[in-house]
């Protein structure tokens, strides 16, 4: 479920309450989301919210709408000293992406762009977040098995 559209500056999430998309805040900083941003539905991680994905494709999706992705990585995440995780992923509907099945086969400056992104994207908040090393497509479906 896409809960921030690529090139986007507002951080939207899903309301448990309402089940509405609600606006968290506008990024302090001037960067963007760099590609779509969601949750796996039906899953629940430490931080008891649902297991978040980074979706790869050529487009934007609006908030709420859900697509089918294919998991090709995942990206270990330290954010204010709790484990936050990101599962890295394609639209597998997206002619442009869809052939690619693990984060190895991505362009080295694609890999770079998202990890600036979420590096950077809390500085000006003066929260602290760490980015490790990418991991491979097996270890994003074991994490998505854990948390269902």
């Amino acid at each position: 479920v896409i809960e921030i559209g690529k090139g986007s500056k507002v951080k939207y999430e899903l309301d448990k309450k309402t089940g509405l998309i609600k606006v968290d805040r506008v990024l302090y900083s001037s960067v963007v989301y760099p590609h779509n941003y969601g949750f796996i539905p039906r899953t629940l991680c430490e931080d008891n919210d649902p297991l978040d994905v980074l979706i790869i494709m050529q487009e934007p999706v609006l908030p709420g709408c859900f697509l089918r992705a294919k998991a090709i990585g995942l990206m270990p995440m330290i954010d204010q000293g709790e484990k936050d995780d990101k599962i890295i992923a394609v639209c597998a509907d997206d002619p442009e992406y869809r052939h690619y099945n693990d984060i190895k086969e991505l362009p080295p400056h694609r890999l770079a762009e998202i990890r600036r992104f979420f590096e950077d994207y809390k500085k000006n908040e003066n929260k602290e977040v760490a980015v490790n090393d990418f991991l491979p497509a097996s270890t994003a479906y074991e994490a998505i098995q854990h948390s269902m």
